[in-house]
């Protein structure tokens, strides 16, 4: 059901939990909590254990489901603390079954206020991909981009990062023994969720610490266990950041690279004016693991009249030689007040097959969730839009 606006401002502010959540923390995170709630030293390790099967496997929402912990431990855990999950304000579903959840974040000690941050759940025929943001707001500016006209308040936990999915595997029944939603299409598959990409709100590269610890939640085969290889980490071109991705944490690496000339580069992703083409390439080629079998993809919004001429498709190619490379071709998504229209499909076709001839994979993204802002660089949370609409009409 789709949800209106007047709706999303509706729903009142949620007060701070009384207890913490178990829900997104890590292994070790888990075992400090048990270790702070008096639980016998030689007890943490295997009840930790224990939580994490039940949080990130079974994916309970009761203590009382956890029936291989003695009742007097989880009448001390229902005490302690919770399984509650941020709280998700609205769901709206696309026509073609991509859904995006706004989701409200609790207030932290820090930081009293709530915020919202938004996931995308695509799914298709081989996979359902869970598109997480990693930053309430950004700090990029792109251009072309919907998120990047949100200022950045804040950089997500870890366990908030790891919620998107629970609430994603909540929302579509993608646990054990749980019936999947009948809405919205889902993959054939075992698991509903398949892949995950860092490609919602915010930056990672820029909250990278937080990132790399879900990443660690998220690819522990013990719990929620995706393969690394299916999680994509995308960057607008931290440069400094690549290399100690790929050592320290090892996901799949996309670049948000969208221009062939730093001049073009600078206007759509200002980042470039601090880290240039030339110097993003040389550490994509130094990226730890990149093989032909481990290749980096390399995103292209296609923009019309902007990037999207053969010379510019030929200037791709002789840019990226040598790098094991994919590149997918993104049809531009409009949003409203863009300056930007998307390039014809025949441009695109012309423009995909001299990068194809090329010998690279060249994939144009089918644009999805588009009615519901959802696809490729809309995302942006209707409650910040309200609030700015709010702020321009009491001025």
């Amino acid at each position: 059901m789709l949800t209106s606006a007047a709706t999303i401002d509706a729903v009142p502010a949620i007060s701070s939990p009384i207890v913490p959540s178990l829900v997104g923390m890590t292994r070790s995170e888990i075992a400090s909590a048990l270790e702070a709630a008096d639980v016998s030293p030689r007890e943490v390790r295997m009840r930790a254990a224990q939580i994490w099967h039940w949080i990130y496997h079974r994916g309970v929402t009761d203590f009382a489901a956890m029936t291989n912990i003695g009742k007097p431990l989880r009448a001390v855990l229902e005490e302690r603390f919770s399984l509650a999950r941020p709280e998700i304000v609205t769901q709206q579903i696309s026509t073609d079954g991509t859904r995006k959840w706004l989701i409200r974040l609790p207030p932290r000690a820090d930081d009293t206020r709530p915020h919202e941050v938004e996931a995308v759940y695509i799914p298709e025929a081989d996979r359902g991909t869970l598109c997480v943001s990693s930053q309430v707001g950004c700090t990029l500016a792109c251009t072309f981009c919907h998120t990047g006209t949100q200022t950045l308040v804040r950089n997500l936990t870890s366990a908030e990062i790891v919620a998107q999915l629970v609430i994603a595997r909540d929302a579509i029944g993608d646990w054990p023994g749980m019936e999947r939603s009948k809405e919205g299409l889902v993959p054939d598959a075992e698991r509903a969720v398949t892949n995950i990409v860092f490609m919602g709100m915010g930056e990672p590269l820029y909250n990278l610490d937080g990132v790399k610890a879900a990443i660690e939640v998220m690819s522990d085969g013990e719990g929620l266990s995706l393969s690394r290889r299916r999680i994509t980490v995308s960057t607008s071109g931290v440069v400094p950041e690549i290399e100690r991705l790929g050592a320290e944490s090892g996901p799949m690496l996309a670049i948000s690279l969208h221009a062939t000339r730093d001049d073009l580069r600078n206007k759509l992703v200002p980042l470039n004016k601090k880290y240039d083409i030339k110097t993003l390439l040389e550490a994509c080629r130094a990226y730890p693991g990149v093989s032909n079998a481990r290749r980096i993809t390399f995103e292209y919004v296609m923009l019309k009249g902007v990037n999207d001429s053969d010379a510019e498709a030929r200037e791709l190619v002789r840019l990226l030689k040598g790098i094991p490379a994919k590149i997918n071709l993104i049809p531009f998504n409009p949003w409203p007040g863009t300056q930007y229209e998307c390039s014809d499909w025949e441009r695109i076709e012309a423009f995909s097959e001299i990068v194809f001839r090329a010998g690279y994979a060249s994939p144009v993204r089918t644009p999805r969730g588009r009615d519901i802002l959802a696809a490729c660089g809309q995302l942006k949370s209707a409650t910040e839009r309200l609030r700015a609409r709010a702020r321009l009409a009491a001025e």
